[in-house]
């Protein structure tokens, strides 16, 4: 067995690969919101972003592959950890009294089957246009206008939304302290930087839907 196997056959890989894999989509997830805001600047700073994204060709496709493949093995590593522990506890717990758990930590399993739900919903809405009712390649700020026309898309992207921010407040912490970047701390609940990236991305990403369904994007 190689030495790569054999690091990714042992729990220790598969969370490096989890934390690893997860910090990289939370960069993205920045950088996303970012580009995203271009929106309140206006039709033509959007498309123009858009079209820029769009004039890097085959160095996109690139980035969209490895972004996928992030998400693959983010998923995969986080799926068998979960066999893994449940087959070392087949009996679950009689009692049990979280002691320094958050929500967020005790929803990261739920939280990524919506999260990955929501991944596909939301390539077929605005990337390739499957689930959009007018999809143009060109007008993407059109496109998120009338994609948000309906209250039940905007429900969906605000409950998903909110399911991120949950799912950042945790993964990020996590992964940054199963990677040994960050010291054990006195208070395991206080995580600042943690919980301050939660909330941009969970606000830059919410405020788009919303003020698209309150017309003040429009």
């Amino acid at each position: 067995m190689s030495a790569l196997r054999r690091f990714w056959a042992s729990t220790i890989g598969k969370k490096v690969v989890m934390a690893v894999t997860g910090l990289l989509l939370v960069l993205f997830l920045i950088g996303h919101m970012l580009g995203n805001l271009q929106m309140f600047v206006g039709a033509d700073a959007m498309n123009r972003y858009a079209a820029l994204i769009k004039s890097t060709g085959e160095l996109l496709w690139v980035a969209r592959a490895g972004l996928l493949a992030a998400a693959v093995l983010h998923i995969v590593s986080a799926v068998q950890l979960t066999m893994i522990n449940r087959a070392a506890r087949p009996a679950d717990y009689a009692k049990r009294e979280p002691a320094v758990s958050t929500i967020a930590s005790r929803t990261m399993r739920v939280g990524g089957v919506v999260l990955a739900a929501f991944i596909v919903f939301h390539i077929g809405h605005f990337t390739v246009g499957t689930f959009h009712p007018a999809f143009s390649h060109t007008g993407v700020y059109g496109n998120v206008i009338l994609g948000f026309r309906s209250p039940w898309v905007v429900l969906f992207y605000v409950i998903a939304m909110a399911v991120l921010g949950l799912h950042l407040f945790h993964g990020a912490w996590s992964g940054v302290r199963t990677l040994g970047l960050a010291k054990p701390s006195p208070d395991p609940l206080h995580r600042k930087v943690a919980l301050w990236i939660a909330i941009a991305v969970w606000a830059g990403f919410t405020a788009i839907p919303v003020a698209v369904f309150l017309e003040i994007l429009r």
